[in-house]
């Protein structure tokens, strides 16, 4: 089994809820988050800034500090079986891609043991 996480933009929540659900996967959980990409600054604006020793009090102070915020984004964690890894992945893809910087990012790991609490029976590999 695997766990796949993502970060995606929050106007795209429900049509990912949506594409998961319809195609077998209504099990996930979505959580608010803040977070930024490491291209959410321009760098050249950024060297010229720290070059001049601090934040100038006018729009180009402005303009960095705005783009160093935090941006809420949403938070997908599935636990899917191996075979199944590619086709959630690709859901994701297909639901969130805009080709622009923001669109979020997808981490696969492993799972090495799972449990059902209510019983404390092991979950591992039988899909419940």
């Amino acid at each position: 089994m695997k766990e796949v996480m993502s970060f995606v933009r929050a106007n795209k929540v429900n049509g990912t809820k949506l594409a998961l659900a319809d195609n077998g996967f209504p099990a996930f959980t979505c959580r608010t988050c803040l977070g930024r990409g490491k291209k959410s600054i321009d760098a050249e604006l950024l060297n010229t800034v720290l070059a001049a020793g601090e934040l100038p009090l006018n729009d180009v102070g402005e303009h960095i500090t705005e783009a160093t915020r935090l941006i809420a984004k949403r938070f997908f964690t599935l636990i899917v079986e191996d075979a199944d890894v590619e086709k959630v992945v690709d859901l994701i893809i297909s639901v969130n891609q805009t080709g622009n910087p923001g669109d979020g990012r997808i981490f696969i790991l492993p799972i090495l043991e799972a449990y059902t609490v209510r019983n404390g029976a092991s979950t591992l590999g039988t899909g419940t």
